[in-house]
């Protein structure tokens, strides 16, 4: 059996057999692996893979080993920096599974954050977070997660202005109720206190 092309081979030829416009951003360290042309909205989007199982003596213990992904904060921290329009996509090799995070699942989602040990040129530390893949929403091909990048961007006005509840549902996180309930007068109240 052929082994896999790397993910990031899978979505050039993906992008370029499909004549999806695209820049190649993969060999950057400041820059997303990719700037994708949906429609004419250019989506930044990072493209990583699980290759192998986690020995989990070494990790937090938050949750299975096959839910989890080890992500670089240096990773997130780029996608904050082409929001809105920006995620990460993680194909998982031993599970078959595409999954896609937008940054606002990246933001709001529940993650623990480490530092772990290098030891290049000189001892350091990188920033690492341990992600549940069931927060991305999941996808059975890197073709069917391209297409669904479309429906994020028409929805994107909605997820950031539109939803006045908390945004996602998330594992292990539950979202509870506070607070007094909101009356029109305590509207007036604050646009005239903040004015």
């Amino acid at each position: 059996m052929d082994a896999k092309p790397s993910f990031q081979q899978e979505i050039r030829d993906l992008l370029t057999n499909r004549h999806i416009g695209f820049e190649d951003h993969s060999e950057s360290y400041k820059e997303l692996d990719f700037a994708i042309n949906v429609n004419g909205v250019v989506f930044h989007l990072d493209v990583k893979e699980k290759i192998q199982k986690y020995q989990t003596a070494n990790w937090p213990k938050i949750m299975p080993e096959s839910e989890m992904f080890i992500l670089d904060d240096l990773s997130a921290r780029k996608c904050l920096a082409y929001a809105p329009n920006s995620g990460i996509l993680i194909r998982d090799n031993l599970k078959n599974g595409y999954y896609f995070f937008s940054v606002v699942d990246l933001a709001l989602m529940p993650k623990t954050r480490v530092n772990r040990q290098i030891n290049k040129n000189q001892q350091g530390q990188k920033g690492k977070w341990v992600i549940n893949l069931r927060n991305g929403k999941r996808f059975n091909s890197s073709e069917d997660a391209i297409d669904y990048l479309n429906k994020f961007i028409r929805e994107m006005d909605t997820v950031l202005f539109d939803a006045l509840e908390c945004y996602g549902s998330y594992v292990n996180e539950k979202i509870n109720e506070a607070g007094i309930p909101r009356k029109p007068a305590h509207w007036d109240i604050d646009v005239n206190l903040t004015k």
